[in-house]
Order: C-alpha cells, then structure tokens, then sequence
C-alpha cells in the first residue's frame, strides 16, 4: 500500500506528465516539428548558381554550389542523427518531466542554430576561415552536450523505462562525449594549420565513433551481468539500450 500511494502521489505530480497523457505527446510533437524545420532550414545556404553556370556540370559546381552542397549534406545527417537519438530517449520514456522538457529546449536551440553555422563552413568566402570552423564545432558539440543532459535527467526525475546501472550510465556518457571531443579538438587545427585538416577530424569520427561505441557496449554488458550476479540484484538485469545511446 505504500509503494502504492508513493507511486500515485508521483503520477500526481503537477510538474509530470505521463506517456499516454496529452501533454506528453504535445510536446515531442512539438520537439520532432523543430527537427524538421531545422532540416528544412538548410536548404536556404543553397544559393541559385548565375544563369551562366547552368552551362555544364563542372561549371555548375565551380560556382559554389559544390561547397554549398556539401555543406547540406553534412548539417542534414548531423541534425537527423540528433532527431534519432532525441526518437531513441523519448522512446525510452515512461513520463516526461518539467526538467527533461527543459533540456529538450535547451539542446533544440542549438539544432536550429546548426543552418546558421552551416553557412560559415559552406559558402566559398567564408569556408576556409578558421571561425567558420570553430562556430560549427562550438554548436555541433553543445546540442551533443544538451541532448545527453536530456538522458541524464530523465533517470534522475525516475522516467526512464529501463534505467542503466550509474557505472553503465558513465560508460555511455563517456562515448557520447567523444562527438563534442573531437568536434572541440578541430577548432585549434583550423587556427593552427587549416580549415581543410580541421574537416579531417571531423571525418575521424567515422572510425573513432563506431570503435567508441563496440568499447562501451561491451564494458555496459559487462556491468549488467555483474548486476545480475549481484546478491539482492532481482529484476535489475532487465535493462535495455539506454536512452540518449549516440549513433
């Protein structure tokens, strides 16, 4: 019985709304319309070549539209790979919190602003400025930073379907991080060296992310079955992927 009323005091908190709730799908209805405007919004640092570029393809893509282009593509899967991980925590969710909503906004902000720094990286004039670099890099590595405070907050407030065991949730949070590192790291290349060697520590993380993450998996599995093993551990070897997992 007091498992009962603790539980049904906590449903009736004012700041908390649960899954099937109105208010819950209000706001992630919300958040995911944000993402789609933030992707819609790149499309505006493509700028129409002059009518004498449209003479041949070569022409077409020495005009700036190449760069322009590249930079779309980068933004666009940078900005779906965050409506992904931000689809991976809400659905790891049993309620939303005041907080978690809070942080939701907070990491969204630095979504939109991802058009903007775009800009600096992919239009002709200003791509090879070491700025440029750092103001995408600065942004990239603050939504990555605000997304996970998202997970983190949601275990906290106890809205997570199948929380991790604190050593697992530092595990994670220590391979998440290796986006906003490396991102981070770029911006005294740009200064020190170039734009270009800055871009190719970007594309580091196309390795460094996918071995960071086999690492974590593993030492996370690890920890849940000496969880499992654990005297007194009954039902804790349930947990899933957690929530706010990068990729």
């Amino acid at each position: 019985m007091r498992v009962d009323s603790k539980e049904s005091e906590r449903r009736k908190q004012p700041d908390r709304y649960e899954r099937e709730s109105v208010e819950f799908a209000r706001a992630f209805t919300f958040l995911d319309a944000v993402y789609a405007f933030a992707l819609t919004l790149l499309v505006v640092n493509v700028d129409p070549p002059e009518p004498a570029a449209w003479s041949d393809l070569g022409s077409l893509l020495a005009s700036g539209l190449g760069t322009q282009l590249l930079g779309f593509a980068v933004s666009f899967v940078v900005i779906a790979v965050f409506w992904r991980v931000n689809h991976r925590i809400v659905g790891g969710l049993r309620a939303v919190t005041s907080s978690v909503l809070t942080a939701n906004l907070v990491a969204i902000a630095f979504v939109v602003l991802i058009p903007f720094t775009t800009q600096g990286i992919s239009d002709q004039a200003t791509a090879d400025e070491p700025l440029a670099i750092a103001l995408y890099a600065v942004d990239i590595s603050a939504a990555v930073i605000a997304q996970s405070s998202v997970a983190l907050l949601a275990q906290r407030d106890g809205v997570v379907r199948d929380p991790l065991p604190p050593r697992a949730l530092a595990v994670r949070l220590a391979d998440t991080m290796t986006t906003p590192l490396v991102f981070l790291a770029s911006i005294p290349v740009a200064y020190l060296a170039d734009a270009g060697w800055a871009r190719v520590v970007w594309l580091s993380l196309i390795v460094i992310g996918p071995v960071s993450g086999r690492v974590a998996d593993r030492r996370i599995a690890r920890i849940l079955r000496e969880v499992r093993g654990a005297p007194g551990s009954h039902g804790e070897g349930k947990h899933g992927p957690p929530p706010g997992a990068s990729g």
